[in-house]
C-alpha cells in the first residue's frame, strides 16, 4: 500500500509498505527493519517472530525513542514482556500491531513531530527441508 505522509525534513516517513517489505526515504527493504523517527534505518536482524530476543528489543531502547511501534507480521502477535523488559525498564511505551497498522501509525505519529521507532517484522517463509 503507498502511504503519503506529512515527512519532516530529516526523518524517515514509510512511503509504501507491502508483504514483504517497505520503502523508506526512496530505499526498499526486503527484510525486517528498524525505522527511527530520524537516522538511518537499518535492518532488524530476526526472520520469525519465534526468532524474537530481549536482544532486539534492547537495541530498540538503545534508540530512546519515546515510542516503539512493533509490527508483528501478517497478524497481531505480542512478544512476551520478558522479552520486552529494557523498554519497560526504561519508561519506552511500546505498541503491537500487524505490521500494515504499525506502518500507518508510525507515519501518523511522525507527522505530529514524536520520536518514535517502528520495528517491522517482515517473516521469511521456511523452506521445505526445515
Amino acid at each position: 500500500m503507498k502511504l503519503q505522509a506529512d515527512r519532516i525534513e530529516g526523518t524517515n516517513a514509510i512511503a509504501r509498505h507491502g508483504l514483504d517489505g517497505v520503502i523508506v526515504n526512496g530505499r526498499e527493504h526486503r527484510s525486517s527493519v528498524v525505522v527511527p523517527w530520524k537516522g538511518d534505518v537499518t535492518e532488524w536482524p530476526v526472520n520469525s517472530f519465534e526468532g524474537l530476543t530481549a536482544a532486539h528489543f534492547q537495541a530498540l531502547a538503545d534508540l530512546k525513542p519515546e515510542l516503539v511501534i512493533f509490527g508483528s507480521g501478517p497478524r497481531i502477535r505480542f512478544a512476551p514482556p520478558a522479552l520486552m523488559r529494557a523498554l519497560i525498564d526504561a519508561r519506552i511505551g511500546i505498541e503491537t500491531m500487524d505490521t500494515a497498522a504499525a506502518c500507518r501509525t508510525y507515519n501518523v505519529l511522525l507527522a505530529e513531530g514524536r520520536s518514535v521507532v517502528a520495528a517491522l517484522l517482515f517473516p521469511k517463509p521456511s523452506s521445505p527441508s526445515e
